[in-house]
C-alpha cells in the first residue's frame, strides 16, 4: 500500500520494521512523542533536491535562468537560509516576507517584489533594502514607486505584470491570467500598453522585463506556451511603438505536485522543455536577444517536503453512511480543504501497513461541518490516539492558518539524516492573548 503513495510522501520517507511512517531518518511517532501533536514535518533532503531539480532542468535549457522561490508557499528564517544556500532567488509579497529575507540576510538583488497593493510604507522598506527588481501591478503602484523612488534618488529596475487572458484550467480562486483577475495590466483593454508608456517615460524607473502569472496549480503546459507566445507578441510590440527593451521574462509559477494517487503531476523537466523552448522560439521569431527568464516554484518547492502529522481522538460512525475520525488539528492548520477542495492522502504513522483495512472520513476539531481534510481514505482500523500523516502538506498549509477557535498552531520541525530540530515552536495560550489591550 505504501509503495504507492511514495511520489507523493518526501523521498526520504520509508516505513520501519516496527511499522511505522519515517521520514529523514526520523520515526514519526518518536517525533510527536516528543515536538507534540498536530505536528508539521519537513525533509531537509525533499527540500534541497526540488531546488536542485529547477535549477538542473532549466538551466540544462536554457542560459541565463533565476529560480526565484515563491516565499508565500511557506516561509521561516531557517528555510530561507536553505533555499539561498541553494542558489534560489526569492519571491515576497508583503513587508513580512521582505523582513524574513532580511532578517535571514538575503542577497537583496536576488529579491522580487510583487503583490497587487503594495504599500507605501511597504516600497519605501524594499527601495531602502535596495531590492533587485519590484513586480509593478496597476496604475496606482507605478506611480507611488516613481514618486518614492524620486525623492531617494534611486532609479529601481521594474517588470511589469501583465494579465495576458490566458486560461490555465485549474481552481477559479487560484486562476490569475484571465482578463477578469485583480492582477497585473490587462492587455485586452489597452491598458498593458500605457502602463509601457508610463513606466518608459519615467525619469525614476528603468523598466527592464514583463511577468506574467497564470494561477496555481497548472497541470498542463500548453498554458505556460500560450502565455509566453502572447507576452513576446505584446512586447515585440511595445518595442517598437515605445521602444521596450526585453532584458527580463518570467512566465510565473504555478508548478504542481502530485497530491493523490490518481493524479501524477508532469515532471519538472516537461515545463522546463516547453516554457524554454517557447521563449527560445518566440525571441527568434521577434527577433529578441534571449532576456534573462525566472520563474517562480514555490508549492513544487515544498510541499511534497512536508508532512502534517495528527492525532485521532472522538471516532463517530454512521452505518451505512460514513465513519468519521476527529483529529487535533483541521482548517485552522489546514484551510485548503474547505476553500479550494483540496485532496490528500493519508497514512496511520503508527501502523503503516497494517492489513485491516476501511473507509474513514479525516475530520478537524474546527466547529464548520466543512472542516475535513480527507474524504473517504482506505486507512488501517483507526482508534483514538493513533497517529494520522497527511502527505504534501508542505504548501500554503502554515502560511494561511489561523487561529479559529483560539486554536495555537502547530509546531514545525525540520528532519535530516536522523536529526530533528524546531524550524517554529509550538504557539501557547498566552501567544493568542499577547496582543490584547485590557
Amino acid at each position: 500500500m505504501f509503495e504507492s503513495l511514495r511520489p507523493i510522501f518526501p523521498e526520504t520517507a520509508s516505513v520501519t520494521p516496527e511499522n511505522h511512517l519515517a521520514i529523514g531518518g526520523t520515526d514519526v511517532a518518536e517525533l510527536v512523542e516528543r515536538f507534540g501533536s498536530p505536528l508539521y514535518v519537513f525533509d531537509e533532503a525533499t527540500l534541497r533536491s526540488q531546488c536542485r531539480r529547477f535549477v538542473e532542468e532549466f538551466s540544462a535549457r536554457y542560459p541565463n535562468v533565476l529560480v526565484a522561490y515563491a516565499a508565500k508557499a511557506f516561509l521561516t528564517r531557517p528555510l530561507a537560509r536553505i533555499l539561498a544556500g541553494e542558489g534560489l532567488g526569492l519571491d515576497v509579497v508583503s513587508a513580512g516576507e521582505l523582513a524574513i529575507a532580511r532578517a535571514a540576510e538575503y542577497r537583496p538583488e536576488l529579491v522580487y517584489f510583487h503583490g497587487n497593493n503594495k504599500s507605501p510604507e511597504e516600497l519605501r522598506e524594499a527601495l531602502d533594502w535596495g531590492i533587485g527588481r519590484v513586480v509593478v501591478d496597476n496604475f496606482h503602484e507605478l506611480q507611488i514607486l516613481g514618486g518614492l523612488a524620486a525623492k531617494s534618488g534611486s532609479r529601481p529596475e521594474i517588470l511589469l505584470r501583465l494579465s495576458p487572458g490566458v486560461d490555465p484550467h485549474t481552481h477559479q480562486h487560484t486562476t490569475t491570467g484571465i482578463v477578469d483577475s485583480k492582477f497585473g495590466f490587462t492587455m485586452e483593454n489597452g491598458d498593458a500598453e500605457r502602463a509601457v508608456a508610463c513606466a518608459q517615460a519615467s525619469a525614476s524607473l528603468r523598466l527592464v522585463g514583463i511577468h506574467i502569472h497564470l494561477g496555481s496549480p497548472i497541470y498542463e503546459t500548453g498554458p505556460f506556451q500560450e502565455g509566453i507566445e502572447a507576452a513576446l507578441a505584446f512586447a515585440s510590440a511595445m518595442r517598437d511603438r515605445h521602444g521596450l527593451e526585453l532584458q527580463e521574462f518570467s512566465p510565473g509559477g504555478g508548478f504542481p505536485i502530485q497530491y493523490t494517487v490518481d493524479r501524477p503531476a508532469p515532471p519538472i523537466g516537461e515545463f522546463a522543455e516547453v516554457i524554454c523552448n517557447a521563449l527560445k522560439e518566440g525571441c527568434r521569431r521577434h527577433g529578441f536577444d534571449l532576456p534573462r527568464l525566472v520563474i517562480e516554484p514555490g508549492r513544487a518547492v515544498v510541499g511534497r517536503a512536508g508532512v502534517a502529522v495528527y492525532t485521532a481522538g472522538a471516532i463517530k460512525r454512521i452505518p451505512g453512511v460514513r465513519k468519521y475520525v476527529s483529529v487535533d488539528g483541521g482548517m485552522g492548520d489546514n484551510i485548503r480543504p474547505a476553500i479550494y477542495g483540496s485532496r490528500y492522502e493519508a497514512v496511520v504513522a503508527n501502523r503503516v501497513e497494517a492489513g485491516d483495512r476501511e473507509m474513514v472520513t479525516i475530520a478537524g476539531k474546527y466547529c464548520e461541518s466543512g472542516d475535513i481534510l480527507v474524504r473517504d481514505a482506505e486507512l488501517p482500523t483507526v482508534g483514538p490516539g493513533d497517529l494520522i500523516a497527511i502527505a504534501a502538506s508542505g504548501a500554503y498549509c502554515i502560511p494561511m492558518s489561523s487561529n479559529y477557535n483560539a486554536v495555537p498552531r502547530p509546531a514545525i520541525v525540520l528532519v535530516n539524516e536522523g536529526q530533528a530540530r524546531l524550524l517554529r515552536r509550538r504557539e501557547s495560550i498566552e501567544d493568542l492573548m499577547r496582543l490584547d489591550v485590557d
